[in-house]
């Protein structure tokens, strides 16, 4: 990923010049970029670091007493957990971080991983429309639409409604699972108790502060330097560079440069006629389905890039596009960044799910999920 996004930072950044004579044209994309990547920086440093506290590990051994011996109490819980770390924490989070937590858990209770795991995924990225933090895609279309409280005035019953619906579809598919019991097992201790404490602290605090209205790369930025110095202190071994996502801020980077040298040449017109220009039911659905697609065929943040500005007129219309990019991307591997990390955790974790089921369920699923979202815009 890293490697592709140099390429694309270095092939749009050498059209523009070649284009314009300077890097002029590029300060109003580094402008907007910039807040962006640095949330996304410090979000993951944050969400990283309170796993490794065992703040996730947990919660979910929790959930496994809170179930009470039955599957489907279970995995209601485990949903909850993912659509709260999704909507506060961003979907690259849930699908990273409580992926193997979930596969453990589920395999200490004797039940099958599948279904906690594809909950985890699915939701991950449905349950990425309520906040501007909980998306990539939704900080870009936070600035068009307004601040937090329109936001989630606007998104409140289709990511209500995509949620209803991804779990309607899972619980259908997996109904014979989750009429399963279990054994609850005791819970482990936290190796470090004032390191849970602090890392559990720090998350909590965040929460209230990523909607209060303040810019969201600052109270994030606040978190991890909380969040770092409370390692150093406790755990500095547990500090390295690879918590910084160098590959996604390039790849991220590189996107927003060639996408903007695309509109420049005059690509607004060509999306303009595929998505529509109406907010009408049949074109907010139109975009919709539009957005959708287009994550599934070259994955959801260039998809929501190429579209943004034949939607950017009307906050309706930006909503029907993350409901399509945010909600749709469960068909191909390559529709979502957090799809190919959750995937690349159940191979190291010996769970056996091919991507031909994958998608067979995505084909399924996206439009189901993508239609009751966009039903909720239209009562708005």
């Amino acid at each position: 990923m890293a490697v592709i996004g140099l390429v694309l930072l270095i092939v749009g950044t050498g059209a523009s010049v070649l284009r314009t004579g300077s890097l002029d044209s590029l300060a109003p994309v580094a402008e907007r970029v910039l807040p962006v990547l640095v949330f996304v920086v410090c979000i993951t440093v944050v969400a990283e670091l309170a796993a490794k506290a065992e703040v996730f590990r947990w919660l979910a051994e929790r959930a496994a007493t809170w179930g009470r011996g039955r599957a489907v109490a279970l995995w209601g819980l485990v949903a909850a957990i993912a659509v709260v770390s999704t909507v506060f924490l961003s979907l690259d989070t849930t699908a990273v971080l409580l992926t193997p937590i979930v596969i453990i858990l589920a395999r200490h209770v004797g039940l099958p991983a599948l279904p906690f795991a594809l909950t985890t995924v699915w939701l991950a990225n449905t349950a990425s429309l309520l906040l501007p933090v909980s998306n990539l895609s939704n900080l870009l279309a936070a600035t068009h639409i307004g601040g937090a409280s329109e936001f989630v005035s606007l998104l409140a019953l289709p990511f209500l409604l995509s949620v209803a619906a991804t779990l309607l579809v899972l619980g259908i598919v997996f109904f014979r699972d989750l009429r399963r019991k279990y054994t609850p097992e005791p819970s482990e201790p936290v190796a470090d108790q004032v390191l849970f404490l602090g890392a559990s602290g720090i998350v909590v605090a965040l929460v209230p502060a990523l909607v209060s209205g303040i810019e969201v790369w600052i109270p994030a930025l606040i978190g991890a330097i909380l969040m770092i110095g409370l390692f150093v202190w406790r755990r500095p071994r547990a500090l390295h560079p690879n918590l910084i996502p160098a590959g996604l801020v390039l790849f991220a980077s590189g996107l927003f440069v060639v996408v903007d040298m695309a509109h420049q040449l005059g690509m607004t017109a060509v999306t303009s006629v595929v998505a529509g220009t109406g907010t009408d039911p049949i074109d907010l659905f139109r975009l919709a389905a539009t957005g959708a697609l287009g994550a599934n065929a070259i994955d959801n943040l260039p998809a929501y890039l190429v579209l943004e500005q034949a939607a950017s007129d009307d906050p309706l219309r930006l909503a029907a596009l993350l409901i399509g990019v945010n909600c749709g991307p469960l068909i191909t591997p390559w529709a979502s960044l957090a799809t190919l990390l959750w995937h690349r955790s159940l191979v190291s974790m010996g769970v056996s799910f091919g991507w031909g089921r994958y998608m067979l369920l995505g084909l399924v699923a996206a439009p189901v999920i993508v239609a009751a979202a966009t039903l909720g815009l239209l009562v708005h």
